[in-house]
């Protein structure tokens, strides 16, 4: 099997985001699929939001139709939401090593929330620089979202 290095595990996508709003009204845009369609790329998420339960994102990105795929890894109310992810789009086979974890963080900072994101395991510097881009454009959303409801 042709595992990745750790070192490739370590190229992490990094992004975060201060919100004007209470940890559970974040929350709760996090995993209302409603809610995800309106900043998240017009994305379409299907999950029963349980540790261990498949996660489903379909939808258009630059024209092409995409189905990726994950399982929850973690989820702990209004603190933590952790999955795995992998995209056919990516060109790669559907084997472990293609697949990354993202990782959602809330914290409370008095009458905001801070939420952190990350994804593990790209490939290049390239790759992760783009991933960041895009995680900004997409809590970007998610702040203005929230602060305009």
């Amino acid at each position: 099997m042709n595992k990745r290095s750790s070192t490739e595990r370590e190229l992490v996508a990094r992004a975060s985001v201060s919100i004007n709003a209470p940890v559970e009204r974040v929350w709760n845009a996090l995993i209302a699929p409603k809610l995800i369609k309106r900043y998240m790329f017009g994305t379409e998420v299907v999950s029963e939001w349980e540790e261990g339960s498949q996660i489903i994102w379909k939808g258009e990105w630059k024209g092409k139709s995409y189905q990726d795929k994950g399982v929850i890894l973690k989820l702990k109310r209004n603190d933590l939401i952790q999955y795995s992810h992998f995209s056919p789009l990516s060109g790669k086979p559907d084997l472990p090593e293609n697949y990354h974890t993202v990782t959602i963080k809330l914290t409370k900072d008095k009458l905001k929330t801070i939420v952190s994101l990350s994804q593990d395991n790209k490939a290049t510097e390239d790759s992760r620089k783009h991933s960041e881009k895009n995680w900004k454009i997409m809590l970007e959303g998610l702040k203005e979202l929230l602060e305009t409801m």
